[in-house]
């Protein structure tokens, strides 16, 4: 996995500088343009094309919030491509009334229900973005054992966002029915 932190020369942080993330885009963006290289060897073009593919990914994931954190926590080995994360059950718990009050929607149904279902959402979610971002601006001070914990917490708090995202998605289904 490419490290595109390093590729800027930043340290991997939940909240690097924005503008410096931008302007270090905008540098490798005229550094590794390709009609720079069109009198160059097919070798030292393909690798100018490549690096030019790094800086667009590097600058898509860095600078958007929800990339860079499911970026940030598969970096440092925390997000397995097909891994079986058990939620808490006292979270699914909670999001089982939800879930039924959804089901009982789709055969009743009822805007004032499905405006109060949504509000319950926004409220689960808005609760779970303020525990990530207490997380993540406290992470960079932490020592290397305080980061793991920090980790495996914004971990947990990332799949429970997920399943909130899933549940948005049918929640607009069901307002269309």
């Amino acid at each position: 996995m490419t490290d595109y932190f390093a590729f800027y020369g930043l340290p991997v942080s939940f909240n690097p500088d924005v503008a410096l993330v931008k302007q270090k885009f905008y540098e490798f963006s005229k550094k590794y343009h390709p009609d720079f290289y069109i009198n160059e060897s097919d070798e030292k073009q393909a690798e100018v094309l490549e690096l030019s593919t790094v800086n667009n990914k590097a600058y898509q994931i860095l600078s958007d919030p929800q990339k860079r954190l499911h970026y940030v926590l598969e970096l440092k080995g925390l997000l397995k491509e097909g891994e079986n994360y058990v939620l808490p059950q006292s979270f699914l718990m909670e999001m089982m009334d939800i879930n039924e009050a959804l089901m009982d929607l789709q055969f009743d149904p009822d805007p004032v229900k499905l405006a109060s279902l949504k509000d319950d959402v926004n409220g689960v979610e808005k609760g779970l973005s303020n525990e990530i971002l207490s997380l993540t601006t406290s992470f960079e001070g932490e020592t290397s054992v305080e980061q793991y914990k920090t980790l495996v917490a914004i971990k947990d708090l990332y799949y429970r966002t997920k399943y909130l995202l899933r549940l948005r998605e049918s929640i607009a289904k069901a307002a269309n029915l």
